[in-house]
């Protein structure tokens, strides 16, 4: 494959994502960023496959490359995912989650107590 043709695939790559992930509405980001998540886990697989059979340095230099960018690529794709999860917690569950101490700061108990403690008399808080 000529260096033109790989560049030329490479563009047509690059601006049928953007279309395609342009497309895509917000409620379905998380799942799709599962998916892209798994085949970055194929990339990074790919990578190490390659760096493991590269026998010049250049080859194992490109491979070292590879393998650090794919990597980079499978992290920031997990905090991606854990951010956008994070929008769908209840206000209730708080930062530590149910089990933990803001979620048992802001338990229906607690609320009511609170609310009941703030309580203007009038029904309004």
């Amino acid at each position: 494959m000529s260096g033109w043709t790989a560049l030329y695939l490479f563009l047509l790559a690059a601006v049928t994502g953007y279309v395609v992930i342009g497309a895509v509405p917000v409620i379905l980001h998380t799942p799709l960023m599962s998916g892209a998540n798994f085949v970055h886990g194929i990339v990074l697989v790919g990578a190490m496959v390659t760096l493991g059979l590269a026998r010049t340095p250049l080859e194992v230099a490109i491979g070292v490359v590879a393998v650090l960018l794919a990597t980079l690529n499978v992290h920031g794709g997990f905090v991606v995912t854990v951010r956008m999860l994070a929008m769908f917690r209840s206000s209730r569950e708080g930062a530590a989650g149910p089990g933990g101490a803001a979620g048992a700061a802001a338990s229906p108990a607690g609320e009511a107590a609170a609310g009941a403690a703030s309580s203007t008399g009038d029904g309004r808080p």
